[in-house]
């Protein structure tokens, strides 16, 4: 048996990996930083090569290819979205992604991204809220309780500061879990029974659930005043989950506008409704919140940018964590012209 080069191995991070990292750092610790990450690639935004990812649809849900590049590293994401799949036993959302060197092309990472997705997932939500929710808040209405629910409560409490999460689904085994989940986080978590319920007294709402159709998750008189709004169900074309009047009263930000005008709650909208893209207000480009009465929303798909800034961090955090494995990935013959030599003598 040959031993691989060194050229022929790359780092991979496992699910156990992964959980043994996260589990090490901290979760908080760890969506905290990621946000770090992101905001530092949403500030150089113009350096990226940037397009919409590449959606296969089907009857049953998408599979995505995610791409992206600053010029130095490229990254790509691999996911799927099939809401049917909880009931057949299987993972409404699972990815992976690989991190690469541009100059010679080689894979410097490979990692599981399902945990990932939800860590950065909920890391972009925040960070965005800690631009356009109102200044104080502290009560959050959280409507879908599934996969990503605790990441986003922990995620908020951690980086906006709030203190108090409203839970709903339309599943009460699905809001019973994430209460139980979060009971040891700190947070007053309050498990309603109605949307309406839910959204009492928050200042921040976020809509995260799964179903791949027009919904109605929030109604226009559910919407009052000065709140923030997180929607980050909605992400491809025909799944939606505001009202198309709660948009019309809204100020709007968004990831990428080619991508989200697809896929996003803005589906719903002319193609030139103005929108503001998040970089800009990053940067001081473009305002985020004016004042206590504006309601802002944030139509969030998840964009390329955001799994790579979170490659990159998992990536930096191999220097310091032994939580990967080393693949032999790579063909590395000594005469880079004799790759059929290589196999034959293999044989032997």
């Amino acid at each position: 048996m040959t031993t691989p080069s060194k050229l022929a191995l790359v780092p991979f991070v496992s699910v156990d990996n992964m959980m043994k990292l996260v589990n090490k750092i901290g979760p908080a610790q760890m969506i905290a930083e990621i946000a770090d990450y992101i905001e530092a690639d949403f500030k150089r935004w113009e350096l990226f090569d940037k397009t919409p990812r590449v959606a296969a649809h089907s009857e049953e849900g998408v599979i995505e290819l995610m791409p992206t590049s600053d010029g130095e590293s490229y990254g790509f994401k691999y996911v799927n979205g099939h809401p049917a799949n909880m009931a057949r036993g299987f993972q409404t959302v699972t990815a992976f992604g690989v991190l690469a060197r541009v100059d010679n092309g080689y894979p410097i990472l490979l990692s599981e991204m399902t945990i990932l997705t939800a860590l950065r997932t909920a890391a972009t939500s925040a960070l965005v809220a800690k631009y356009l929710a109102p200044k104080g808040s502290k009560t959050m209405a959280m409507i879908g309780n599934g996969a990503q629910c605790e990441f986003q409560a922990l995620a908020f409490k951690t980086i906006v500061g709030i203190d108090t999460v409203r839970l709903y689904d339309i599943d009460p085994d699905a809001t019973a879990k994430a209460a139980k989940n979060l009971a040891a986080t700190g947070l007053e978590v309050i498990s309603c029974t109605s949307p309406e319920d839910a959204v009492a007294g928050a200042q921040i709402i976020t809509t995260c659930t799964a179903d791949k159709q027009c919904a109605t998750i929030l109604t226009d008189n559910m919407v009052g005043a000065g709140v923030h709004i997180n929607a980050i169900g909605g992400d491809c074309p025909g799944k939606t989950e505001l009202h198309r009047d709660i948009l019309l009263r809204s100020d709007i930000f968004v990831e990428y506008p080619p991508q989200t005008r697809v896929e996003g709650e803005i589906q719903q909208l002319d193609d030139g409704h103005p929108v503001t893209e998040l970089w800009r207000v990053m940067l001081g480009q473009a305002e985020g919140r004016r004042d206590d009465k504006q309601i802002t929303l944030f139509d969030s798909v998840g964009f390329a940018t955001e799994d790579f800034s979170a490659l990159r961090y998992i990536h930096d955090q191999l220097a310091h964590h032994d939580t990967f494995v080393e693949l032999d990935m790579l063909a590395d013959p000594d005469d880079p012209r004799d790759l059929f030599g290589m196999v034959a003598r293999a044989a032997s």
